[in-house]
């Protein structure tokens, strides 16, 4: 990996803190530069998918997290594009459905986790039950969990636990060649004024914006502490947190494609090779194909 990307990985061990995260980061590059350098990473990561599909040994999980505005669903469209739609597909995560709520919080993920061969990309994830449900714990009683009917007794233990299963659901995924990549997008509180005021001021944009938008800006620090605690706990070798600088959306997507890249290269998939009965079927239908 590039050095210029090294430093936005967490990967468990020592604390990070989310204040400490620079939000404007740019690596030396500017949005020139960086345009360029997506272009070649889109080129390099559309070909190493080409082998990944091919292989069908391996399945890659790319989560995205972020406050609103942040950019998540840009980032997907751009640095995807250049992907072949039949090995990849996208799940947006909203409120869970009654369905949903009748299952454990990771039911519903694991349904739309991607087979071998294919990229799975969560536009918001089982991470939401650390975040939107730790800064609003009355979520949780919509999951009838026994023991937990209260607000008080959600409580560390409950926390605790649920890291727990988030830990030992990914540990179960890349033991059985599921990689994982997560993105937390990290936009200042600044930067996302900004894009709100840009969503009410273009009407081609009002669509994206919600009242709720507002109410949840105000928790701020409320998720700030969440998002810290959830990589904190959650962040290890095999299943790294990106904290992706996002005021400049040009290179939170360079960012973000070139771990991509990364992560697809460091597999050393090659094209599957036949077998040798296989070479001589292939060579006795070229031979017909010549005599026609």
């Amino acid at each position: 990996m590039k050095n210029e990307f090294k430093n936005l990985i967490v990967t468990g061990g020592k604390k990070i803190s989310i204040k400490d995260a620079k939000t404007d980061y740019t690596g030396g590059y500017n949005k020139e530069k960086a345009k360029d350098a997506l272009v070649k990473s889109k080129i390099e990561v559309s070909q190493l998918q080409e082998k990944f599909y091919a292989s069908g040994t391996h399945s890659l999980l790319i989560i995205f997290q972020a406050m609103d505005a942040a950019g998540k669903d840009s980032a997907i469209e751009h640095v995807m594009s250049g992907l072949n739609p039949q090995g990849c597909q996208v799940f947006s995560f909203k409120v869970p459905t009654a369905e949903e709520y009748e299952h454990d919080f990771l039911w519903r993920h694991y349904k739309a986790l991607p087979e071998r061969g294919r990229i799975g990309i969560h536009n918001r994830s089982h991470y939401e039950n650390v975040l939107v449900c730790k800064v609003h714990p009355e979520y949780i009683l919509s999951e009838n969990i026994p023991n937990y009917s209260k607000l008080e007794n959600i409580d560390k233990r409950f926390w605790k636990q649920r890291y727990q299963s988030i830990r030992s659901f990914e540990e179960h995924l890349v033991a059985n060649g599921t990689a994982i990549l997560k993105f937390f997008l990290n936009v200042s509180k600044d930067e996302q004024k900004q894009r709100f005021l840009d969503r009410i001021e273009d009407p081609a944009k009002n669509w994206k914006f919600s009242s709720g938008d507002i109410k949840e800006r105000a928790l701020w620090d409320d998720y700030m502490k969440a998002y810290e605690e959830a990589i904190n706990e959650t962040a290890t070798k095999d299943s790294p947190w990106y904290i992706i600088p996002a005021d400049k959306k040009w290179f939170a997507r360079l960012a973000i494609s070139e771990i991509i890249e990364d992560k697809l290269r460091s597999l050393n998939l090659e094209f599957p090779v036949l077998g040798e009965e296989e070479q001589v079927k292939l060579n006795e239908t070229k031979l017909a194909l010549l005599a026609e």
